[in-house]
């Protein structure tokens, strides 16, 4: 399988120092990572956050574009389940999303489309309205049909709707794996205090070439 190079020499190098700041909760959380029982989420890579016209444009998330490719590309080799989140709202909807942002993504917008690097024909996509992607959504039956104990959350943002998720499906009894270098925000600050609080007590903070590594040795 042919991996995708990374943009940024800089954001893999910061990658590795965000892990290691996690080593005390790594170290004290130590599950495995189980291919044939995990299912790989990403999260919300639409044009809204990708797109550099838009205002919601998130500077980082081009450089984890290539990392998700590889790791959406590895799952399907292995016919496990890639789901990816797209959030869309009406005025009603978006309930307090709408007066918080004074703004939605909309079904006609362009912007509201996931990336077309990351359009796999084998990949699920689930239309969501809220941070949580499992609000209102039909993603934790997806994942029980297809006996998924453990998931992989990747997209944007990371202290919004990554965030929310992971909480969510550890809430749901999944073991939530979250690659640093697979997640992106709007800021520093915001990405650094979401995989703190994340790591301490919602999910095992990875690199995806880790993942990558046991689904090569993988059966």
């Amino acid at each position: 399988m042919k991996k995708i190079p990374i943009e940024s020499d800089a954001f893999q190098k910061r990658s590795w120092e965000s892990l290691k700041k996690l080593k005390e909760f790594r170290e004290r959380h130590a599950f495995v990572f189980m291919p044939q029982s995990a299912a790989l989420l990403v999260i919300d890579m639409q044009r809204y956050f990708l797109d550099r016209r838009s205002h919601a444009f998130i500077p980082d998330a081009p450089l984890i574009t290539g990392q998700i490719k590889n790791l959406s590309a590895a799952f399907l080799k292995m016919n496990l389940p890639v789901i990816l989140t797209r959030h869309i709202n009406t005025q009603r909807n978006a309930k307090l999303m709408g007066k918080w942002w004074k703004d939605v993504i909309t079904k006609k917008s362009r912007l509201s489309r996931i990336i077309p690097e990351l359009d796999f024909p084998g990949a699920t996509v689930i239309k969501k309205t809220q941070y949580d992607a499992f609000y209102q959504t039909n993603l934790e039956n997806l994942l029980k049909a297809k006996k998924v104990t453990q998931v992989v959350i990747t997209g944007v943002a990371t202290h919004l709707c990554c965030e929310t998720t992971a909480r969510s499906a550890f809430m749901r009894g999944f073991t939530v794996f979250l690659p640093v270098d697979g997640t992106a925000t709007f800021a520093e600050s915001f990405f650094e205090a979401s995989l703190l609080n994340l790591a301490h007590g919602f999910a095992i903070p990875v690199l995806c070439e880790e993942l990558m590594s046991r689904m090569e040795v993988s059966p």
